[in-house]
């Protein structure tokens, strides 16, 4: 992971609930590439279009609804790049980190941004670039801790590394 991500930007409202990132219907889908293709399918085709690959901005408390973790895979698996929000759902905000997903809070992000700006997001410095207007937003840092998560690709893979037993034991 690296600790910049550039991408265009898909412009969403506030309150995106997890059953409009990964509608109920498609909890039985297993391959990874189906169940990016539902992505945000929940809100309308043209988004849903827009979302591989893509660094999504939204308003307040997105990933509210439901705790189940898929909302987070199906952005995943659609190569959604980061959310930067305004705020997020609690359980959606662990559920992300501790699966590898980079999350940004920075206020003021959806009166910025519109769907296709290009976005250069530094993790480290936690600042979000807007490169057709110059603008930089200063959003909330995240901690080394929630870093060294994102990095190892989410908290399994982190304790995996860190609990591996050498070739000699």
């Amino acid at each position: 992971m690296n600790n910049i991500i550039e991408s265009a930007a898909v412009v969403l409202g506030s309150n995106i609930d997890t059953d409009q990132i990964y509608p109920g219907r498609f909890l039985a889908l297993v391959e990874p590439d189906e169940i990016g293709k539902h992505c945000l399918e929940g809100l309308d085709e043209q988004i849903r279009q827009l979302a591989p690959g893509s660094i999504v901005v939204a308003g307040t408390n997105f990933g509210c609804g439901s705790s189940r973790e898929h909302a987070v895979i199906t952005l995943q698996n659609a190569k959604v790049q980061a959310v930067v929000a305004e705020s997020f759902a609690r359980i959606f905000f662990r559920n992300a980190i501790n699966l590898g997903l980079p999350l940004i809070i920075c206020k003021g992000i959806s009166q910025t941004v519109k769907t296709g700006h290009l976005l250069r997001v530094d993790l480290t410095a936690g600042t979000v670039a807007v490169l057709e207007t110059g603008v930089v937003l200063q959003a909330e840092k995240l901690g080394d801790h929630i870093l060294g998560i994102i990095r190892a690709g989410g908290i399994k893979p982190l304790f995996r590394a860190k609990y591996a037993k050498s070739p000699q034991e």
